[in-house]
């Protein structure tokens, strides 16, 4: 047995290797492809990944047990079709801008090798979203998936591959780790090759790309509270968060994780939450759930991840109702000692609560401060000072109001960047606070022009002599010469390009 593990971990390093390898040979003879040519692969593989979406959709769901068939297809749809139309219009290729007035110019350039690692959560959405961004920007991808979504994320990635590659994109260019192993993973990672890693999963793996002294690009925890006003419009409050925290089972980071109740409200938005499927345990039963939900270093059991309350239930040993479409617990305070106040990817939601918007707004960064920093916050309100309160004081970087918190912090059904990585800024351990996307995977040059002579000290020998400072002549160019260079300079790229192209 050892020896097999031994090999497959051989296996798995060498494939890494080979992978990242023939990903920069690829993306150096992809670097200078024209605007048109990379719209059109991009546009082959959302076709393809669209056609595909609901038998995606299935595979995820059979391989790891999470969510809804037809949740994991609409999520599919999401990351080809949204992300394609938010990127579509987005120049990444050869100059992209010229501002006479600074008399810069702006060229596209690829980071590079990326290593794009998927969840099992969100498997091939994921991996669609990413080598999407990352063509678009005339990178190469690589997609580590998570193992235990290995045979949906191959497939997902295979279905992409094929549809470039017949629009032109190079061989290579997007490759996907099938021999997976955490060796292997690591060493995609590691290689040399390697640009950038866009991690998209837990702790651990997000911690462990960080670690890696390369650019990284990473989520995290997403401990959401959902704070519903006394102004609130009760009823669609209600539907949106039960909607919400059962669509595909909870497995979107930013999905609803506790309701804080404005106290006025609160009964009648319970009322309205258990008639559209809120199903509200008692306190014994709340405390075998958390007992059997949580490890002892708070990290969730993986095999309640992702499952309708009828499977908890049966894992369990409680009783729930056929109908029912999430769990309710009510907590008594957030914390370590209150184990479902913690982030919970499942139809489980917390519900406290609070007098007032100002008792609210404290306990949303309770949650927030034990689990979830930068990450996400969601507010029922039709009170413009108590929204504007929370968009101010909460350390989170997504503040959505009035709708589901798991689709509107990927930019579904808000005017957010659409993005199935969401990033939780510098105090939730990120580089970035913004939904991933195009312009993060996109290098830019800049060519800057003269628009100042240099101060007189500076030129002056000796830094500042009065004879040598009269001395110094002005450098005159004109505005007209400069422009004439710029335009001399601009025509020469693009017939380079075209040449390149054509080659």
């Amino acid at each position: 047995m050892t020896d097999k593990l031994h090999d497959a971990d051989l296996l798995s390093v060498q494939q890494a290797r080979d992978l990242c390898t023939n990903a920069r040979k690829a993306m150096r003879q992809f670097q200078f492809a024209s605007q048109e040519e990379v719209d059109q692969i991009c546009e082959a593989m959302v076709a393809a990944a669209m056609a595909e979406a609901g038998r995606l959709g299935r595979m995820a769901h059979e391989e790891t047990g999470f969510g809804y068939p037809a949740h994991k297809k609409l999520k599919n749809e999401f990351a080809a079709s949204n992300v394609w139309e938010s990127i579509k219009d987005v120049p990444t290729c050869g100059i992209l801008r010229h501002d006479e007035e600074r008399r810069i110019v702006e060229i596209g350039w690829p980071v590079g090798v990326i290593v794009a690692l998927t969840p099992s959560t969100n498997p091939t959405s994921t991996a669609i979203f990413k080598i999407l961004i990352g063509v678009k920007a005339r990178n190469a991808v690589v997609v580590a998936p998570h193992p235990s979504a290995a045979k949906c994320t191959a497939e997902a990635v295979r279905i992409m591959i094929e549809a470039g590659e017949k629009a032109g994109m190079p061989p290579g260019l997007v490759g996907c780790l099938t021999d997976i192993t955490i060796d292997g993973t690591n060493a995609l990672m590691d290689h040399h090759a390697t640009s950038m890693i866009l991690a998209t999963g837990g702790p651990g793996m997000v911690k462990a790309a960080h670690s890696k002294g390369k650019p990284a690009l990473g989520v995290g925890p997403g401990n959401v509270p959902a704070y519903v006003d006394r102004s609130a419009h009760i009823v669609k409050a209600a539907q949106m968060i039960v909607e919400s925290k059962s669509f595909d089972c909870s497995t979107i980071c930013a999905t609803e994780q506790a309701v804080i109740a404005d106290a006025p409200i609160a009964e009648r938005l319970k009322a309205e939450m258990q008639a559209r499927g809120a199903h509200w345990l008692t306190r014994q039963e709340a405390d075998k759930l958390a007992a059997r939900m949580f490890r002892p270093n708070g990290m969730m059991v993986a095999d309640l991840v992702g499952r309708t309350p009828q499977y908890i239930a049966s894992k369990v040993g409680i009783e729930v109702p056929a109908d029912a479409r999430i769990l309710v617990a009510d907590l008594d305070g957030i914390g370590p000692e209150h184990p479902l106040s913690r982030e919970k990817l499942t139809t489980v939601l917390g519900w406290m609560v609070e007098d007032g918007w100002r008792a609210g707004c404290a306990r949303a960064l309770e949650m927030l401060t034990f689990g979830g920093d930068g990450h996400t916050v969601v507010i029922h309100s039709r009170d413009e000072e108590s929204v504007l309160a929370f968009g101010i004081e909460k350390p989170a970087f997504r503040v959505i109001v009035n709708t589901w918190g798991s689709l509107g912090a990927v930019g579904c059904t808000t005017g957010l960047m659409p993005s199935l990585t969401l990033a939780p800024g510098g105090i939730g351990g990120a580089v970035v606070s913004d939904n991933i996307t195009i312009h993060h995977v996109l290098n830019i040059k800049r060519v800057a022009y003269q628009l100042h002579d240099a101060p007189a000290v500076a030129r002056a020998h000796g830094g500042g002599d009065a004879a040598s400072t009269r001395a110094a002549a002005p450098m005159a160019a004109t505005h007209q010469d400069a422009a004439d260079v710029i335009e001399r300079i601009v025509a020469k790229v693009l017939a380079e390009m075209q040449d390149r192209g054509g080659s």
